[in-house]
């Protein structure tokens, strides 16, 4: 018998769940796209984007997901046959290097694997070696949604400093926005990227680039923007419509308003970092416990390379997917799969996972999707460690004492 009939629930790291009143927000007639309303709202709209990466920098909306932001910040840095240095660190590092490769960028990239984060010892021998300057940017992801490594900005831009290379820093925060602690102006960023449909409870549908003053005049000889990707119309636009280069995403507008008002004017920016920061723990906590009787294995072995937004991890012998399975067939909850983690087809290719907690996302919904991962383990004979979500439920109540 399945008890999957009620309300889903979808804890793969975006489209993260949208709260209600950001759905309410955005159910409504479409406003004139000229002047008067929409022309406001996206005002306070842009303000809000700075406020949430805590940035003074310029930001550009396109309508668009992650990827199309990606190419947004490629087309906008590089000319062709200019050089990127790429530090991944999962998937979507890779992916972000193939992207600029195949608009015609020269991609160096430093691969650390899927389970450390980025060394700021090698990106600084790497610039060091660039003696002739041709490495424009170094790109690199703050969360890897593949993996969940976080990775520490503010040493990749001391590295820079230290060598006193020219290039910029973009990071790409579609993973981390308002889920993990980013500060844009104080690491010295010169380029960001982010979506609408992880921590900022939006559907899918934007992609935004924050882009500071040096990145502005770096852009300027770039070859590579095409009318709709290039930023500077949209940055500073003399008249409403080229904020998106045309129509305005009317009602995605309207949600993503309602839902920086929930994130910096109602809980507050340090509050949502620290609900995810402890969300988070109560996963690990859960998968140590767990991992005391079974072949589980989180991810990222350092906490503190460990994403709040999202984790990865791992249980042998086709475990992960099974336990996938079960879990939306039987109890309505939907666990991400181990993207990027292993070949296709390879032996252990049904051994990854990815729980996420991001977004609107609060103590009852995650410790209710470990409790239904936690019956998954027993109704499949998955061997494992007792103790699983007392042990969640312990750094829950410890962190509201």
């Amino acid at each position: 018998m399945s008890l999957a009939h009620g309300r889903p629930y979808l804890a793969i790291p975006g489209p993260s769940t949208m709260p209600d009143r950001v759905l309410r927000a955005m159910h409504r007639a479409a406003p004139n796209i000229y002047e008067g309303e929409i022309v406001d709202l996206t005002a306070t709209v842009l303000a809000d984007l700075r406020r949430v990466a805590l940035s003074s920098s310029h930001v550009a909306i396109y309508i668009s997901n992650g990827h199309g932001a990606w190419e947004a910040a490629i087309a906008n840095m590089f000319s062709k046959g200019d050089k990127a240095l790429v530090l991944a660190t999962g998937r979507f590092g890779i992916s972000w290097a193939e992207h600029a490769r195949g608009m015609g960028v020269e991609v160096e990239m430093i691969d650390f694997g899927r389970r450390t984060p980025a060394d700021p010892a090698r990106l600084e021998a790497a610039l060091r070696a660039d003696t002739e300057r041709r490495i424009k940017a170094v790109l690199v992801t703050h969360v890897d949604t593949a993996s969940s490594v976080r990775n520490d900005i503010a040493a990749m831009r001391a590295a820079i400093d230290a060598v006193g290379h020219p290039a910029l820093l973009a990071v790409d925060c579609i993973a981390s926005l308002a889920c993990d602690e980013f500060r844009f102006d104080d690491w010295g960023v010169d380029v960001m990227i982010a979506a609408s449909q992880k921590g900022l409870m939006v559907p899918p549908g934007l992609g935004f680039v924050w882009v500071s003053d040096k990145a502005v005049a770096a852009s300027k000889g770039s070859d590579l923007a095409t009318p709709y990707w290039n930023w500077h119309p949209r940055l500073f636009a003399e008249a409403y419509y080229q904020h998106f280069a045309g129509t305005a995403p009317t009602h995605h507008l309207y949600g993503l308003a309602e839902s920086l008002k929930m994130l910096l004017d109602e809980e507050g920016l340090p509050q949502v970092w620290a609900r995810h920061a402890a969300l988070a723990r109560a996963v690990w906590a859960a998968f140590d416990a767990w991992g005391q009787g079974g072949e589980f294995r989180l991810n990222i072995l350092d906490p503190a390379a460990r994403s709040n937004a999202v984790t990865a991890a791992r249980i042998g012998n086709g475990g992960a997917d099974q336990l996938r399975g079960w879990c939306e067939r039987e109890a309505g909850v939907t666990l991400g799969i181990g993207l990027g983690m292993t070949e296709p087809g390879a032996p252990d290719a049904g051994d990854y996972l990815r729980v996420a907690h991001m977004g609107h996302v609060n103590a009852h919904m995650t410790l209710g999707a470990l409790a239904v991962m936690e019956a998954g383990l027993q109704a499949l004979s998955i061997p494992h460690g007792r103790g699983g979500i007392a042990a969640a439920a312990a750094v829950l109540a410890a962190t509201t004492k």
